[in-house]
């Protein structure tokens, strides 16, 4: 049982030619992305927003702004838990890398950025629901998150992780709609302002059982703060073009789903409240579908459960009990 998981890394190239493979959430951004009659426009554009807002933040010694490109590749993580080699698709994540156009060189960006699972859809949108079905009062089952977040910390300490990648992950996301945020007085000079939430949202709770932290900022010329789920000290353990990789892509992508909020027409002010009922603010040329995204978070919730949760989870309950001592 001290290595009951195997885990296999697969890398698959994220451009305008990409289709989603079979194990693949459709609610994960960059799938979501390369489906319908517009893929191949949402691609391109979604990969131009990219490399702009790139050579935007990475202005110094790059008059033309168009001395970078990044490169990225979708990192799918499956879990074997038998050796059968019957795996389970357990996690996808996005690994940049930059190219200096001028000097011809290629630099690893950071491994995270979008974070994608099956077992996060089976506890918020299975788990939580039927927790909360018959209750007056929202609450959390008491070991919400507690799986997931083994997983992921298991995966991150295998030598699989360390053989491919240099540093731990580092996950962009939105901030949530539910808490205020206040920007201090702390600058950073590719991340931006800071900016402090009146309280620790699910999110915090459930990437906090990930072994995450989170500090909020907002970058030069953005809109609002993005949220970076780290490990460690981010602002001295990542380079400044690793943090613009992350930037531009994750912001890119929260400008197209979630433009109410990263594509308005004001900026976040002292306090800020963010909200999707927003209305002033720009669209982006990338059309999907929200609604949708939403009906597929249940069904691939109950995908896990079928698949994974209750088939093993004699021997899950076990790995988690010893996991834990």
């Amino acid at each position: 049982m001290n290595e009951p998981f195997a885990f296999q890394i697969k890398s698959l190239r994220f451009d305008e030619t990409y289709r989603p493979e079979s194990g693949t959430r459709l609610t994960t951004n960059f799938a979501n992305l390369a489906r319908g009659e517009h893929r191949q426009q949402n691609l391109a554009n979604a990969l131009r927003m990219i490399d702009n807002r790139f050579n935007d933040l990475a202005s110094w010694d790059n008059p033309r702004a168009d001395r970078y490109a990044v490169e990225l590749d979708i990192i799918s993580v499956d879990l074997d838990l038998d050796g059968s080699g019957d795996a389970f698709p357990a996690i996808e994540m996005l690994k940049t890398m930059i190219i200096d156009h001028r000097t011809g060189t290629r630099t690893q960006g950071l491994v995270g950025n979008n974070f994608s699972s099956y077992v996060r859809d089976y506890d918020f949108s299975v788990v939580l629901p039927e927790h909360n079905k018959a209750r007056d009062s929202f609450s959390l089952p008491d070991d919400f998150g507690d799986l997931h977040g083994k997983i992921f910390k298991a995966f991150v300490a295998s030598d699989t992780f360390k053989a491919q990648f240099r540093k731990p992950p580092v996950i962009c996301l939105s901030v949530s709609e539910t808490k205020n945020y206040e920007r201090t007085a702390n600058v950073h000079p590719v991340l931006g302002v800071e900016y402090v939430p009146s309280g620790a949202s699910l999110t915090e709770q459930y990437f906090g059982k990930m072994g995450l932290e989170v500090r909020y900022f907002m970058p030069p010329k953005s809109v609002a703060p993005l949220a970076f789920y780290h490990a460690g000290d981010l602002l001295n353990d990542c380079t400044n073009l690793e943090l613009i990789g992350t930037i531009s892509t994750m912001e890119a992508f929260q400008k197209i789903y979630r433009p109410e909020i990263y594509n308005a027409n004001s900026v976040a002010g002292q306090i800020y409240r963010p909200s999707l009922k927003h209305q002033d603010f720009s669209p982006t040329r990338v059309v999907y579908d929200r609604e949708e995204r939403g009906r597929l978070a249940t069904e691939q919730g109950r995908f896990a459960e079928d698949i994974f949760i209750k088939p093993h989870r004699a021997r899950l309950a076990e790995w988690s009990a010893q996991f834990a001592a």
